[in-house]
């Protein structure tokens, strides 16, 4: 495929591409343009450009496209889903609902297009104010920068694009160099329902290689990114004054009380830890479960985990699929490896090429790396614990905080675990791995800064003006 530069779909000025793989069996799927510097420089001129008429388009005329775009996006839904398995590796199912999540996230996006509104400020409230009247106005940023990660290639991307879209906002999206066909069919799909091609373009290429010139540039004045806290800390860096949001890594924890029924536990723990193939930034990895039960939970946790099937994505019985690439797999059995080393129980597991099979860690040290490190991979990592206090601090060891989980039928000590527990998402007798599109989406320390969620994302990628009147 093409990307879309200045209302085009073009090749690199240095004709060179990049091969898009299937993680099941390594054949190449397609390719797209290694973009080049000239490439960038054109997509931000046209980006600064469009911004000017980007904001001056109606709120319901964006509302109105990004509603088409919602519409033709269901229509198209088989083919997407089938093209996140193909280029990402996920299974069949949980492909069919990202794309139906990519459509309530652009449906929501649409809606706040209309609700973009603005508050008088009571001026009067403060000493000296006289005859002046105050209002706050809500304006695009201008140009947004949308990076986004391999493992939601398609609703990530909605994440990001239709909250910029429907603040008036222009948008380049950078999607990863292992999965950009999600992205770039979803900008014909923004086309086809009449966005300008001033709204949207798509760049592809290593981040290595162009990321630095594209946050860096002074004509971009917002950076949304989803990926790695490395990655993270760079684009940080490079990005100068502008807005950013980052959405980054977690090794989510799970705090399993005595009182927790162990069923539900073992069920939203398997459902958490190990959806495509452990590759979300949410994936519950650090069960932290009180000594008394320890035992029960680990063995209500081995036939489900066993249960789930490997093999050929877009076959309907597999469970889990590959890895996006075989040296994450060599990683993920590198950790685990350790910890068995380290004197910890491995229940399961196994690599072959880019799988992973899925396992259980138990006896697992906080300091083991399949822990304290975020493994992105289809394990999870047993620690006993003796009281809740021990688990609130174990679950608090870490520089990541994106989310974390309590299984327990006191409402007191599930109240202390939301208080005290230090991440940007908490949830209660559920697993770490559960996001409805329009909450606010984020994580504290390392995890990064801002929030995600339409109506949140509009608020990051929009300014507040403050107006006053000075009236006779």
């Amino acid at each position: 495929m093409q990307m879309l530069i200045a209302g085009n779909w073009v090749n690199s000025s240095s004709r060179e591409s990049i091969a898009v793989l299937n993680p099941y069996d390594n054949t190449e799927i397609d390719s797209v343009p290694r973009a080049t510097a000239s490439d960038i420089d054109r997509a931000l001129a046209f980006a600064h450009q469009g911004a000017q008429r980007m904001r001056k388009i109606p709120g319901y005329e964006r509302y109105q496209i990004l509603m088409k775009a919602a519409r033709l996006l269901q229509e198209r839904a088989e083919d997407f889903a089938r093209t996140i398995t193909i280029e990402e590796g996920k299974v069949l199912a949980e492909s069919r609902v990202e794309v139906s999540r990519a459509v309530e996230t652009i449906i929501g996006s649409a809606e706040e297009a209309k609700r973009l509104g603005s508050e008088v400020v009571p001026l009067d409230g403060a000493p000296g104010t006289g005859n002046r009247f105050g209002f706050t106005l809500r304006i695009p940023c201008g140009v947004v920068l949308a990076i986004t990660p391999f493992n939601f290639p398609l609703n990530l991307v909605c994440h990001k694009v239709g909250p910029a879209l429907a603040a008036g906002n222009s948008v380049i999206c950078k999607p990863a160099s292992d999965t950009p066909l999600s992205c770039l069919k979803f900008a014909k799909v923004l086309l086809d329902a009449g966005l300008s091609p001033e709204g949207i373009q798509v760049i592809t290429g290593s981040g290595g290689d162009i990321g630095d010139q594209l946050a860096g540039d002074p004509r971009v004045r917002k950076i949304t990114f989803t990926g790695s806290r490395e990655v993270g800390d760079r684009i940080c860096r490079t990005a100068g004054i502008k807005k950013v949001t980052m959405e980054l890594g977690s090794n989510s924890p799970v705090i399993v009380l005595p009182d927790a029924d162990l069923d539900k536990a073992a069920q939203a723990i398997t459902a958490s830890g190990y959806a495509n193939a452990g590759q979300v930034c949410i994936s519950a990895q650090r069960i932290l479960i009180d000594r008394k039960v320890y035992g029960g939970l680990l063995e209500a946790l081995k036939p489900k985990v066993a249960a789930l099937t490997t093999g050929n994505p877009l076959d309907e019985n597999v469970k889990v699929g590959p890895m996006v690439r075989e040296k994450d797999a060599v990683r993920v059995e590198e950790w685990v490896k350790q910890a068995a080393e380290g004197g910890a129980q491995v229940h399961g597991g196994g690599r072959h090429g880019a799988f992973y099979t899925p396992a259980i860690v138990s006896d697992v040290k906080p300091d083991m790396r399949v822990s304290c490190d975020e493994l992105f991979g289809p394990a999870v990592a047993l620690t006993p614990v003796e009281t809740i206090d021990e688990a609130i601090t174990l679950a608090n060891q870490t520089n990541y905080g994106l989310s974390a989980a309590i299984f327990t039928e006191n409402l007191d000590n599930a109240m202390r675990f939301a208080r005290e527990v230090d991440s940007g998402n908490i949830h209660i007798n559920w697993g770490t791995q559960w996001r409805a599109d329009l909450m606010p989406y984020g994580g504290v320390k390392e995890s990064g800064f801002g929030k995600e969620g339409p109506k949140y994302a509009v608020q990051e990628m929009t300014e507040l003006k403050m107006v006053v009147m000075h009236l006779r």
